[in-house]
């Protein structure tokens, strides 16, 4: 049975710093990427990062760039979302999914690309 379960979310003030993790279970072969997203404006879900896991390609929303970083430990099949100078616009719910057949390759930020989901870990940046 797949599982995607999030954790490390919580309440931080601006400028601070948290790390998100991804545990993936039940997949029977390597999948093709995992991504992180969120709510938007306008959209259903926004494409924080994704990491692909044969080629490690990363990808990020520019409003993340410089600030957030994905990552994979393939030893314990976790992904990590770094976080670091958090603010107050980061307030979200953040998803992460996996993408097991390649489809996020055309368009990495959709959250079409991807099959699986997890139930999500509540991010606060407040003051």
């Amino acid at each position: 049975q797949v599982q995607l379960v999030e954790s490390g979310g919580g309440l931080v003030q601006p400028g601070g710093s948290l790390r998100l993790s991804c545990a993936a279970a039940g997949f029977t072969r390597t999948y093709y990427a995992i991504g992180w997203f969120r709510p938007a404006p306008r959209k259903e879900r926004e494409g924080v990062s994704r990491l692909g896991s044969r080629d490690g390609s990363t990808y990020y929303v520019d409003s993340v760039k410089g600030r957030f970083t994905i990552s994979r430990d393939s030893a314990t099949n976790m992904t990590y979302l770094y976080m670091n100078n958090l603010q107050p616009a980061d307030t979200a719910v953040y998803y992460c999914a996996v993408d097991d057949t390649g489809r996020s390759w055309y368009d990495p930020g959709s959250p079409y690309g991807y099959t699986y989901w997890g139930q999500g870990t509540q991010v606060t940046v407040s003051s």
